[in-house]
């Protein structure tokens, strides 16, 4: 092996891993998740599901606030890594869908 091919080895494998660096920079950025449609395809649905998560809104990297859906109820979460606190609960809106 010339030293021509190892430098050329070096650099598609500094590029690849170039590519990953900015894809996990990206992710974690934007706080990227998979839509909920692709994820339900990996669970049985059998049965309708009694709870949802509604949004979330990061606050900070370590702590967020979660609005969930359960039987009809929306319950607002502080999730921090001191525990957790429920803010707000109250019945969900007609329709079952958040105004946005």
């Amino acid at each position: 092996m010339d030293i021509l091919s190892l430098l050329r080895m070096f650099g598609a494998l500094g590029v690849v891993l170039g590519l990953l660096a900015g894809a996990l920079w990206v992710v974690r950025r934007y706080e990227l998740r998979l839509p909920q449609k692709w994820l339900s395809g990996f669970a049985a649905s059998d049965k309708p599901r009694r709870l949802e998560l509604v949004e979330r809104l990061a606050l900070d990297p370590r702590r967020s606030v979660a609005l969930i859906r359960k039987d009809g109820r929306e319950h607002m979460l502080l999730i921090a890594p001191e525990g957790l606190l429920i803010l707000e609960a109250a019945n969900a809106p007609k329709g079952g869908k958040v105004n946005a």
